[in-house]
């Protein structure tokens, strides 16, 4: 079975803006996603919505470490939160991960190096 990380980009102020209706769709959503991955054999081992990027710390190591409030990058999207699934079918996957991408935008689906032999 492979380890895939899902990553969720999305725009902070507009998530800061949104209603609590607005909001409570976006997490049914999220929670039917994670019932449709059970339902087809796919397994989540992980993941989380992160804090705004404004609490982020850059961390640059050398000869001295240096640290920096903010997030690394200046985009208008920040990474927004992330699951890892377990799956032995990465197509099927990606057509789950299609469903969260429709109210989310594009999201980035990567395989996790495996360094157990």
């Amino acid at each position: 079975m492979t380890e895939y990380v899902v990553l969720i980009p999305g725009s902070e102020s507009a998530w800061a803006t949104a209603s609590e209706a607005e909001r409570q769709t976006m997490y049914d959503r999220h929670r039917r996603f994670a019932e449709m991955l059970a339902e087809r054999g796919h397994k989540v081992t992980g993941g989380a919505e992160l804090e705004p990027s404004t609490t982020a710390r850059v961390v640059r190591g050398g000869a001295t470490v240096t640290v920096t409030d903010g997030p690394y990058a200046e985009t208008t999207e920040q990474l927004t939160g992330f699951y890892t699934v377990e799956s032995e079918d990465v197509d099927d996957l990606l057509q789950v991960v299609g469903y969260l991408a429709g109210a989310e935008g594009a999201l980035e689906v990567r395989a996790c190096v495996d360094h157990s032999g």
